[in-house]
């Protein structure tokens, strides 16, 4: 007699013993390189299929010039991801940096230098940290106005920690570089 699981019984494998948090995560996507729509859709695709995260909200697309690039650098087309998730902070930079590398990021010595995908981490619910490999929030989201423009349209109420209001630090920046693209969007599939 072949004998039924009984679904209500978890496996022994299946705990670990570790209770995560939900935490709410902001992600900035940046492209100026290549497809950049493609690029930027096919990140929040990645991401969407990540394990234990759940994209709450996606921005619309904004064209903004580049921001203390190399000369000859290439317009942005920049959105914003909200999502709820489990992960660790760290393991949401290393899949950030997986994405990035899917879409043939090239790392250069020259500080921000054209790309075919930028996936930033702005907010990991309250985490702080500040090393080489992860910094949060993000050190220049509060005056970056192609971040706080497009999260600003999805969460008006919402907050840096330790620099304040997003519509404050919106105010503040500089808009005049920063266009709304209408005929262009994002899908979460």
């Amino acid at each position: 007699m072949t004998e039924t699981p009984n679904p209500y019984i978890a496996e022994a494998e299946a705990l670990t013993g570790e209770m995560h948090p939900i935490r709410r995560v902001v992600i900035a996507l940046g492209s100026n390189l290549g497809e950049r729509l493609a690029a930027l859709q096919g990140a929040v695709d990645a991401l969407a299929d990540t394990p234990d995260v759940w994209i709450t909200g996606v921005s619309s697309v904004y064209e903004t010039e580049p921001v203390d690039a190399p000369d000859g650098s290439k317009p942005y087309l920049n959105a914003v991801l909200l999502m709820d998730t489990t992960l660790p902070a760290a393991r949401l930079m290393e899949r950030a940096l997986a994405v990035e590398d899917a879409f043939d990021r090239e790392r250069s010595e020259i500080r921000n230098a054209p790309r075919t995908l930028d996936v930033d981490l702005i907010v990991v619910g309250d985490r702080r940290a500040d090393d080489d490999f992860l910094r949060l929030p993000h050190p220049r989201a509060h005056e970056r106005a192609f971040v706080l423009q497009p999260w600003h349209d999805l969460e008006p109420d919402a907050e840096i920690p330790d620099a304040g209001p997003i519509e404050e630090l919106l105010a503040k920046a500089d808009t005049s570089t920063i266009t709304k693209r209408e005929d262009l969007t994002l899908e979460v599939q």
